[in-house]
């Protein structure tokens, strides 16, 4: 135990020097999007909303820049952009490695924790993994709004005898007046639904699965409820989850005991189609008429250990706000950065409207931290869109096929791609998004070494990491095979979070 004390007043410490700018300015350091002042990250976890904070803990390893030793990194924000480190929340403890769970606001004191009047509980649940051992979901409570942690001492609340059981989503059921779990049966391809009254005690309730993409292992489950874009009274039920090292979602309805898709479930749907998001889930009692929001992990399994970042790995997503709206037949995941992004916009920095591209048209800008939003008019045949990170035969293009009907994103032109087979393989990823009204709208958010691709208002997302030379910093805008019609694009200059 001495060696966590020391591991976590040292990080106590640097999360404070980072707080001073110490850090945050590395190349390759996204500057808007959330990322640890030192060492690995990974899967969000806990996200809750309690006592006006946005809590945001994480995957961390407090003592290297590569996956292992996993503890609860934590972050807290006051509007889910500008966020403050601190300590470490829940340290592995001798052998047992503290892995992805949920966090929740006890208002009620179903727990019972809180002993003293006016006191809310804030009560972790998570996965605690004892390599070739055992998963077994432990529980953790905070007295004072997650600052410390006291760890249940009759821990686990949860054992199958599995040692692939992990990663609980809890959340308050309303018309039931319980608590709700999903955990994942990570080598069965199956999400578990249990139910409790006070977080300590669980039942079973159903199985969900196996169900469309069952290539990897399941992980990081989460069920939520979502509104229908457009109409103001009627929601969805969406479980979401990561069969590795992607992600996949269905909507649906839950009932208190199963949620059920009424359709067939061999079609995949993903929150991304990019390469690099895994492991989202939503927060927890958020203020009422707050849009239901989410963050994910902006890496891959295939190549996370080793992108070519230091002192600090990985980040976090942009949140998302989220609903639901049917094209056709079929129900899609809306998702948009939340509204309070757009506060970063410091500066504009180009606006075109009304004009023709043929070929290749450079922007009179230079950045690789901005915002770039376009509304784009392909004829029939063409394939058009926005190259980033351009300069000295680099670029990522981020693209629309209109003969495929595909949007599309390929880093295969970009720098440093070489750190690792695996990021070199996958460098192209695409979906079907249809035109509206013969036009594709498109909201990039470029952050150093991330893109986030939101198109027709996020009807699909695509998300990819990248790593450019320092004068990489071109934007360009393209048109083959035939012209297309610029109808309006703005870019703006983003501001540093740090």
């Amino acid at each position: 135990m001495r060696v966590f004390l020391f591991l976590y007043l040292s990080w106590f410490s640097l999360a404070s020097f980072a707080q001073d700018l110490v850090f945050y300015k590395e190349k390759y350091r996204p500057q808007f999007h959330f990322t640890p002042a030192i060492h690995w990250m990974n899967d969000p976890n806990g996200l809750v909303y309690h006592k006006g904070e946005y809590h945001l803990f994480y995957q961390f390893n407090p003592m290297g820049n590569r996956w292992g030793h996993m503890s609860w990194g934590h972050a807290v924000s006051k509007d889910l952009v500008h966020w403050q480190h601190l300590p470490v929340a829940i340290p592995e403890e001798k052998d047992t490695m503290i892995f992805s769970g949920t966090c929740v606001s006890d208002i009620h004191n179903t727990s019972g924790f809180a002993k003293t009047p006016g006191i809310t509980p804030l009560v972790a649940i998570y996965t605690a993994h004892i390599e070739n051992v055992s998963q077994t979901q432990h529980l953790a409570y905070s007295l004072d709004d997650g600052r410390t942690w006291i760890k249940y001492n009759r821990n686990p609340i949860l054992d199958i005898g599995s040692k692939e059981f992990r990663d609980p989503q809890v959340f308050w059921y309303e018309p039931q007046k319980k608590w709700v779990m999903c955990v994942v049966l990570a080598t069965d391809k199956k999400v578990r639904f249990y139910s409790s009254a006070n977080l300590i005690q669980w039942q079973p309730l159903s199985d969900f699965g196996p169900a469309g993409d069952v290539n990897g292992v399941w992980e990081c489950p989460d069920l939520f409820e979502v509104p229908v874009e457009g109409e103001p009274r009627k929601t969805k039920w969406v479980l979401m989850h990561s069969p590795a090292p992607y992600m996949q979602y269905f909507v649906g309805e839950f009932d208190g005991a199963a949620f059920k898709t009424g359709k067939a479930t061999d079609k995949i749907f993903r929150p991304d189609y990019g390469p690099d998001y895994y492991a989202a889930i939503t927060y927890k009692n958020l203020p009422v008429r707050s849009p239901v929001t989410s963050i994910g992990w902006v890496n891959n399994w295939n190549y996370a250990n080793d992108i070519p970042t230091s002192p600090w790995k990985s980040a976090m997503s942009l949140p998302r706000k989220l609903s639901v709206k049917k094209i056709n037949t079929e129900w899609v995941l809306l998702q948009q950065p939340v509204e309070a992004i757009r506060s970063l916009r410091e500066k504009q920095l180009v606006q075109l409207k009304g004009q023709t591209i043929s070929g290749v048209k450079r922007l009179p800008v230079s950045t690789r931290q901005c915002e770039l939003n376009i509304t784009i008019q392909p004829s029939d045949g063409a394939n058009c869109g926005v190259r980033l990170a351009a300069g000295n035969g680099h670029e990522i293009e981020i693209g629309y096929n209109t003969v495929t009907q595909t949007l599309y994103i390929d880093r295969s032109k970009t720098a440093h791609r070489s750190f690792h087979a695996n990021f070199e393989k996958l460098t192209r990823y695409e979906t079907a998004v249809p035109l509206n009204n013969k036009t594709l709208t498109l909201s990039v958010l470029f952050d150093q070494s991330i893109v986030e691709v939101f198109a027709n208002n996020g009807e699909a997302v695509l998300t990819a990491q990248l790593f450019p030379d320092e004068k990489d910093n071109g934007i360009e805008i393209f048109s083959h095979k035939g012209s297309s019609g610029i109808v309006s694009l703005r870019v703006w200059k983003m501001k540093s979070i740090w």
